[in-house]
């Protein structure tokens, strides 16, 4: 899944850039105002967390201006104004959620978490497909009785396939989603790591569920019955 952290303060950008790529997350950073509101506009996040105060062009304002052009990305606010009006403005302007800084990382990932469970509209837990269940609560897999245990990015791609099971995702969408926007395009990562995938979920297993959509892309399905 893919966050957008406008902040300003690097130390605390850098921070959450790291935690989040750790917890599977491909993350875009902006460091001021103009071009937070610009990557919020233009590209395609499953979250956005947001400080207030930036320069440039505020937090506030943004919030203003991307719930305007209709983006509808879930926002958290991430601010040391914790007054009851700032919280009160900011909710009203379309934010999603709020923590005031100093906050713990962990509790903004399960507001993460749980924004995200809401954007795709309440998705049960796990996510079966087959005998393939996807645990996005406590971010384990298993096929059949066996656990498969995978690296942060085979997970977020594995999930990814999941909550979109049978939709075919070109290689644009899991890019996008999974990989920062700074991936070159042209590049095989999305390759290998649907091989290593296959290698862990469909090993070993009469039924494969990774199938390749020549010329398209990639889908998750179970067989036909």
């Amino acid at each position: 899944m893919r966050v957008l952290v406008i902040e300003d303060d690097h130390g605390v950008s850098d921070f959450l850039k790291k935690g989040l790529r750790e917890a599977s997350y491909a993350v875009d950073l902006a460091d001021n105002g103009v071009d937070g509101l610009h990557k919020a506009s233009t590209e395609t996040y499953d979250a956005i967390v947001l400080d207030l105060m930036l320069p440039g062009v505020d937090g506030f304002s943004i919030l203003r201006e991307v719930r305007s052009r209709d983006v509808r990305t879930p926002v958290i606010c991430l601010t040391a104004r914790d007054s009851v009006d700032d919280r009160i403005k900011g909710l009203d302007l379309g934010a999603d959620d709020y923590l005031a800084k100093p906050f713990s990382f962990s509790e903004l990932l399960a507001r993460i978490r749980a924004l995200m469970r809401r954007g795709f509209n309440l998705q049960p837990n796990p996510i079966v497909v087959a005998d393939l269940q996807v645990d996005v609560l406590a971010r384990s897999v298993h096929r059949g009785n066996r656990r498969v245990d995978l690296s942060p990015n085979e997970y977020a791609l594995l999930e990814y396939l999941a909550r979109s099971k049978g939709q075919v995702l070109s290689r644009t969408m899991i890019l996008e989603h999974v990989w920062d926007m700074n991936q070159d395009p042209m590049t095989n990562v999305i390759d290998v790591h649907i091989n290593r995938l296959r290698k862990k979920i469909d090993a070993g297993f009469e039924t494969q569920l990774i199938h390749t959509i020549r010329g398209v892309g990639y889908v998750l399905r179970a067989p036909d019955r």
